[in-house]
């Protein structure tokens, strides 16, 4: 089963793009976030007609969540428990059936800039909750993963110019130690156990040439639990998707289980 996280930066903006790519690479399952657009108004049919089933989690002109799967999707939330007055559409999962059951978590992490300030607050708040949900997970003892833009570069590898980003709220060391809280409960980081070293990255802003430049970071991750990591047999980045027509700033990273 192959399994794909992106980032779209709007599903209006990638009305052709996106399914070109899923055309070219066919994902059983994908993970979107940031499709900034209502439930109501998200282009079903393009993604129906392709054999794709279609949830969302959607919010007007910001954040926005969805799963397409060629699998049924069973036990579908919406959400990230632990804020009942969170009305921010960050956080959709659901259970998808294969040889065997996957829970599977898409997550848009909150950016957290400017720093300090309530966003980068919100920020670390939103990771303490995604702790605890990521402690169930683990509890569960069943094959999951929580994967999508986690606005975390984990490490000064993961970034072309990591002094560049020192201060921002992706590379601080507050957000980095929440990310490693989650990661050492148990989490396999999919494409750190398949690829070291520098150079891989899955955002290239739009100013100042930085696709040309190979001025990206890596923020887009999959998480597993130990049930599910032993199913890998690949993660890789799509990186070349960022070179085409209307692209998102981010590209596509998905993993290959035996399921």
């Amino acid at each position: 089963m192959k399994i794909a996280t992106f980032n779209i930066n709007g599903i209006k903006a990638r009305a052709e793009a996106l399914p070109r790519w899923l055309d070219d690479a066919q994902p059983d399952v994908v993970l979107l976030q940031e499709i900034k657009s209502i439930d109501e108004n998200f282009p079903r049919e393009l993604f129906e007609e392709r054999g794709y089933n279609v949830e969302t989690h959607g919010q007007k002109s910001f954040n926005g969540v969805a799963i397409l799967s060629k699998f049924p999707l069973e036990d579908v939330t919406r959400g990230l428990p632990g804020d009942d007055e969170d009305e921010q559409a960050r956080w959709i999962e659901a259970t998808v059936i294969g040889k065997q059951a996957l829970r599977i978590c898409g997550l848009y992490l909150p950016n957290g800039n400017p720093v300090p300030g309530p966003k980068y607050e919100y920020k670390l708040a939103w990771m303490e909750r995604l702790y605890e949900r990521a402690r169930d997970l683990l509890a569960s003892e069943d094959a999951a993963l929580m994967a999508g833009d986690y606005n975390i570069i984990p490490q000064a590898e993961d970034a072309k110019r990591p002094d560049a980003w020192r201060e921002d709220a992706l590379f601080r060391p507050e957000s980095r130690a929440a990310f490693r809280m989650i990661l050492n409960l148990g989490f396999t980081e999919a494409f750190r156990a398949r690829t070291n070293g520098p150079g891989h990255y899955s955002f290239w802003d739009y100013q100042a040439g930085a696709w040309n430049k190979n001025d990206g970071i890596r923020i887009d991750h999959f998480l597993l639990t130990p049930q599910a990591a032993d199913l890998m047999r690949d993660c890789q980045i799509d990186a070349e998707v960022r070179g085409h027509e209307k692209p998102s700033d981010h590209v596509p990273v998905w993993v290959d289980l035996d399921l």
